[in-house]
């Protein structure tokens, strides 16, 4: 997808170099894919404390199953 933006060029740079990219598509891709990342994490995070996981075996019954 062809794309015009108007980012300044020191946030460009900077990200070119915290990331290492060797050009500006390269720096959006790998900017892009964190952030796409982080959200998603935030979002499972959110939903594991809205709805916590819930164990039905402690440590011992583990123990008891590994032990078969």
């Amino acid at each position: 997808m062809k794309v015009t933006a108007l980012i300044e060029d020191e946030l460009i740079q900077e990200v070119m170099d915290l990331s290492g990219a060797k050009n500006i598509t390269d720096a959006l891709k790998i900017a892009l894919n964190e952030y796409r990342s982080r959200k998603l994490m935030r979002n499972y995070a959110n939903n594991i404390v809205a709805e916590p996981l819930e164990f039905t075996y402690g440590a011992k019954q583990i123990r008891d199953l590994n032990q078969k």
